[in-house]
């Protein structure tokens, strides 16, 4: 992977908030994250495929969900840029970052 890959993958609103979630949670359900974005469960997934597919996310079924994380093999660099954002501009992220802790805490309700 190279910066522009990395870039032109989180050059989405949806994707770049799904990354920066998982990267502060260090998991996330498809659930968790349809509820936290405000988006139908088809569109959601189809952004986890993209960011899947550029290899910033891996993901792992349990049972009727998948669930993501940040790909170990993703380069220091990538993981630097992605923390970066992330703690850079929280503010920017203070709803969304509210919202799927709230969703935490209701444990499966979101996932019913």
């Amino acid at each position: 992977m190279n910066a522009l890959q990395l870039f032109k993958c989180l050059a989405d609103d949806t994707r770049l908030k799904s990354v920066v979630l998982i990267h502060t949670f260090g998991e996330a359900c498809v659930c968790e994250l349809m509820e936290t974005l405000k988006l139908d469960q088809p569109k959601t997934s189809r952004h986890l495929a993209s960011l899947r597919k550029c290899n910033i996310l891996l993901d792992e079924r349990r049972g009727k969900w998948v669930y993501y994380r940040l790909h170990p093999e993703l380069p220091a660099w990538a993981k630097s840029v992605i923390a970066s954002a992330s703690e850079s501009n929280s503010e920017g992220f203070e709803t969304s970052l509210a919202t799927f802790k709230q969703c935490q805490l209701n444990g499966s309700d979101c996932c019913n």
